[in-house]
């Protein structure tokens, strides 16, 4: 996809969506955080109805030291995973407290040090909490890249890192929030909705359908 087309493609989605965030429910850096770790294999929607529960007695790592690792079980028993989930979101609750003051810091390697936190959960905090350009490369993400032609890559990584690129400065704050939506709601993995794509003009997909789903 070239320089101009890639500026079209969002100049389009930020006019359908000028303010798009993300649709996991957070007040805070650290509610993010959990919520972000929490979401890995599982759906936003299965995870706000578990952080709706969980976060009016348990929105600190203080007060998730407080609720201990058998009644953090309890509040995410809903989710997949929610043993492992449960042991790493205590153990980085722990590290929070002492090392960090409990605060979430603003600070990549940081974050990436702290138990069930990678690279991707890391560019959410930074770019959703902190308002830093980065971009978390996640399924939809990295299927979006790769169709449209705007960023492809074999890795995540490679394609986080031509995205960084790739994106016109103006647009790689939201870019992020964009294309996952885009992918989730447009650019489905099995049956992409081509019929409604803003962008479908300057997509490379080869096997575009041609109507929505429902036409």
């Amino acid at each position: 996809m070239k320089a101009d087309q890639r500026r079209e493609m969002f100049a389009r989605l930020a006019e359908l969506n000028p303010k798009p965030t993300t649709e996991l429910e957070y007040s805070s850096p650290y509610e993010l955080l959990v919520a972000v770790a929490l979401s890995a294999q599982s759906t936003d929607v299965g995870v706000n109805k578990a952080t709706r529960r969980l976060f009016p007695v348990a929105n600190t790592p203080q007060a998730m030291l407080a609720l201990g690792e058998e009644g953090l079980k309890r509040h995410i028993a809903t989710i997949g995973l929610y043993n492992t989930k449960a042991a790493n979101v205590m153990a980085a609750a722990r590290m929070l407290v002492e090392q960090h003051g409990g605060e979430v810091p603003r600070d990549r390697a940081a974050l990436e040090s702290l138990p069930g936190v990678g690279r991707k959960t890391a560019n959410v905090v930074l770019n959703t909490a902190f308002g830093e350009a980065t971009i978390a490369v996640d399924t939809h993400i990295f299927r979006v890249a790769n169709r449209t032609g705007l960023a492809p890559g074999r890795t995540v990584r490679a394609v986080e890192d031509k995205l960084l690129k790739a994106v016109p400065a103006q647009y790689r704050l939201d870019a992020h929030h964009w294309l996952i939506l885009h992918g989730r709601y447009v650019c489905k993995a099995r049956k992409p909705d081509c019929g409604q794509c803003v962008i479908r003009d300057l997509c490379r997909f080869r096997d575009k359908q041609d109507a929505s789903p429902d036409a």
